[in-house]
This record gives C-alpha cells, sequence and structure tokens, in this order.
C-alpha cells in the first residue's frame, strides 16, 4: 500500500506531537496521537522514537483490526487504547494520551470517588471538558487498559487515568490537543485556588444554574 496517500494526516500526527512537546506537556518518551485516516485506517505515533522530533515517515498507519500497515515502525504500547477507543467513539477522529505534570500528579487523586481536578472554576474550562472521568488503574500498555479507557469514552472526551495521565478524544487534533492542554491549566487552577482558599480568599466556582446553563449554551438548547 503507497503510504504517501496518508501524507497529510501523518503529517498532522507529527506536528501536533511535536508540539505536545514543546508545551511540556509530555516527555521524550512519553504520550502518543492517533487520528482516524478513515473508517478501517487510523494513524499512530510510533514507539522508541524522540516524540520531540518526528517526522511524517514515522508516523505507523494502522488497521482497525489491529494489523501495522509500516512494519518498519514499532507500534505504540498503547496502540490498542487508540483503537478501541476509535472504534467506540465512531463521531471522533482523534485521540491524545501525554503525562502533563499537574494532571499526572491529579491521577493519583480522588475526591469522593471522582476526578479532583475542579473544571467549575471557570466557563471555558467547563463548557470544553465537562466533568473529567477516572479511569481505574491498569497497567500501562496492557488490552484491559485499553478497554477500561475504551468502555469511558464511550461518554466522556477527558479520561484521567490513574496513576498514569490523561486522556482526550475530539473531532480534530486541535481539538483533542485544545481539551488536554485545558485540563493541565484547570489542573493547575486547581491546586491555586485551594492555596488561596487555605489563605482566606473565598473561591466562588460555578454554581449549579451556571453549569446547566454553559451545558444548554453547548447543546444548542
Amino acid at each position: 500500500m503507497d503510504m504517501k496517500q496518508f501524507e497529510h494526516e501523518r503529517h498532522l500526527v507529527a506536528a501536533f506531537m511535536t508540539r505536545l512537546y514543546d508545551r511540556q506537556l509530555t516527555t521524550a518518551s512519553g504520550g502518543n496521537i492517533s487520528l482516524r485516516i478513515s473508517e478501517d485506517l487510523f494513524c499512530i505515533t510510533p514507539s522508541a522514537l524522540d516524540k520531540g522530533l518526528l517526522r511524517t515517515e514515522d508516523i505507523a498507519v494502522v488497521t482497525m483490526g489491529g494489523k501495522n500497515l509500516t512494519p518498519q515502525l514499532r507500534l505504540s504500547i498503547e496502540t490498542e487504547m487508540h483503537r478501541l477507543i476509535l472504534l467506540a467513539r465512531p463521531d471522533l477522529s482523534a485521540v491524545v494520551h501525554a503525562h502533563p505534570t499537574y494532571v499526572s500528579a491529579f491521577s493519583a487523586i480522588t475526591k469522593e470517588g471522582r476526578c479532583a481536578i475542579n473544571t467549575h472554576l471557570i466557563a471555558e474550562s467547563y463548557y470544553i471538558l465537562e466533568d473529567p472521568v477516572m479511569v481505574d488503574y491498569r497497567l500501562m500498555g496492557t488490552v484491559n487498559l485499553a478497554e477500561q479507557a475504551a468502555i469511558q469514552a464511550v461518554d466522556h472526551d477527558v479520561l484521567v487515568l490513574e496513576n498514569h495521565g490523561a486522556v482526550t478524544l475530539g473531532r480534530t487534533l486541535l481539538e483533542a490537543f485544545d481539551k488536554i492542554e485545558l485540563l493541565e491549566r484547570a489542573a493547575q487552577m486547581t491546586v491555586i485556588a485551594e492555596q488561596m482558599g487555605r489563605s482566606g480568599y473565598d473561591v466562588t466556582p460555578l454554581s449549579e444554574p451556571r453549569l446547566r446553563q454553559l451545558m444548554q449554551m453547548k447543546s444548542g438548547s
């Protein structure tokens, strides 16, 4: 199969992986990005290559059945997670998995059994992210983790993997990237707001009526 026909999608994945690294949202060896090419194919960042220096030709092409059409490239250990999420969400095309510092710290923290990142502090965070969902711990790179993430991805676009990192979904790579960048900012704001609250400042998250208003705006109702 001629891989040149997928050059645009592979270029986008390489470019956004570089952007993810440059924004310090992941490390040289961490994180992965995938993009749906068609009903039958997707492309994904490889394993064992510097994530800050990826080129178009470094991006693997994989069938939705899991076959690597670029055998010269070693697939990411999280390829199965991306594949199952894309199968579970035919309405979306992009998946970003990374280990941002603050989000990763919150992946080890729950509040009343839920993700402790507070997306209710500013309207943009809740409008775009809603409430992130926690995915129970499973060993990274395993089918078990892939299955758990895909189950939660059926009705959530923002997943925090317990003791691991985060996964965001989008109709486009820009949308998925925006979510993981905003999630890291929300995690930072959570820490700042908690510190300011302990210092005597009044912290006022969005009220329930305001949250509902944002969701009505989002749904167009």
